[in-house]
């Protein structure tokens, strides 16, 4: 996938979690901190797959992997800046 595609992967994460989001009315984090989370989410996912050789096989897993890792990040972002 390359490092390009992670970055636009974790930015369409990103801008579809801080939109979808249910307390997106209710928080204070605005949609450029989830789409940094979304980018340093999948980029995370990423490099814990290579460290620990879960992509051996080339890229079969690994689109679904970062992708639960950047949607993980914005996710957490977006609920922990909720004010409640």
């Amino acid at each position: 996938m390359g490092w390009f595609g992670i970055i636009v992967l974790g930015a369409a994460v990103g801008l579809a979690g801080a939109w979808l989001h249910p307390l997106r009315r209710a928080t204070r984090a605005r949609w450029w901190l989830a789409v940094v989370a979304g980018i340093a989410g999948a980029a995370l996912g990423l490099m814990a797959g290579n460290v620990t050789g879960l992509f051996h096989d080339g890229d079969t897993l690994e689109w679904p992997f970062c992708t639960a890792f950047a949607f993980i990040a914005v996710a957490l972002t977006v609920g922990l800046f909720s004010r409640r």
